[in-house]
């Protein structure tokens, strides 16, 4: 019998994957993870990763860290989420209305608030970027603390020159420098409504798009990768160049693609 519930998590302190592309499936969800060249100088990975997904309620839940100096501080936010997850589950179990994304950010901004989690930031080395996203029915939601990306691909809004959906914030971190321990805590978040037809989640750290030579600035050049290949292939694809490219820096990737039934909201004059 096949399981409803599906879950995985890691910290770059657990497995680094220098000079070691790693491709890991989890259902629909692929999971890429690189740590970096070691003829480049590196030596650890400090990028985290949390997937969740439920396909009864038809929802995905998905948190990536980039760290830096330690994986600790991308450790400490997902110890957190995991200790939450009942409660995250039972938001996202819910109805999707106008409340539900509310509700979610409602609850990620408390567990980010709380006295208990603002201390142990303080006690971590450094600081992590960190990005929530959740597809529910025919919606993304997203929550984004520096400049790790989110980015969607559909033939209609990739012919409009529409790729990322969040904008990379610098100066903003969850950790020792922590944007909820400040008097005005800054981060993103937003809504999209997903175009019927074959919507593509793609999320990276920014190991991907800073790489030396910058194959993959462009997005164009990542959807071209998944043009002829599947969802795994396509994504080790970009990990094998990225390392023959010889980064130094890590790159942790989440991919899936959901097929959306009905339609999307069109212009009025056609």
């Amino acid at each position: 019998m096949n399981r409803v519930s599906e879950s995985f998590s890691w910290i770059g302190s657990q497995e680094d994957f220098v000079d070691l592309p790693n491709i890991h499936r989890l259902n629909r969800i692929v999971i890429g993870r690189y740590g970096g060249n070691s003829a480049a100088g590196q030596y650890k990975n400090e990028d985290g990763c949390l997937v969740w997904f439920n396909d009864k309620e038809d929802w995905e839940f998905v948190i990536i860290l980039d760290a830096h100096n330690t994986a600790e501080s991308a450790e400490i936010v997902v110890n957190r989420f995991k200790e939450k997850q009942r409660e995250v589950r039972q938001v996202l179990s819910l109805p999707v209305n106008h409340f539900t994304f509310k509700s979610l950010e409602e609850l990620v901004l408390n567990i980010f608030q709380e006295q208990e989690f603002l201390s142990a930031c303080r006690k971590v080395q450094v600081e992590t970027a960190c990005l929530i996203v959740v597809r529910k029915d025919k919606y993304v939601w997203w929550f984004s603390v520096g400049d790790c990306v989110l980015y969607l691909f559909h033939p209609e809004l990739i012919a409009l020159g529409q790729y990322q959906l969040n904008q990379r914030q610098f100066y903003e971190w969850i950790g020792q420098v922590n944007t909820f321990d400040q008097r005005v805590p800054c981060f993103s978040t937003g809504i999209k409504e997903l175009r019927q037809g074959v919507n593509h989640l793609f999320l990276t750290t920014d190991g991907l798009i800073e790489c030396p030579g910058e194959p993959y600035t462009n997005p164009s050049n990542i959807v071209n990768a998944f043009s002829n290949s599947e969802n795994d292939e396509a994504v080790l694809t970009l990990l094998l160049k990225i390392q023959d490219k010889n980064v130094r820096d890590s790159t942790t990737i989440v991919s899936w693609k959901v097929n959306i039934l009905r339609e999307a909201s069109q212009p009025s004059n056609g």
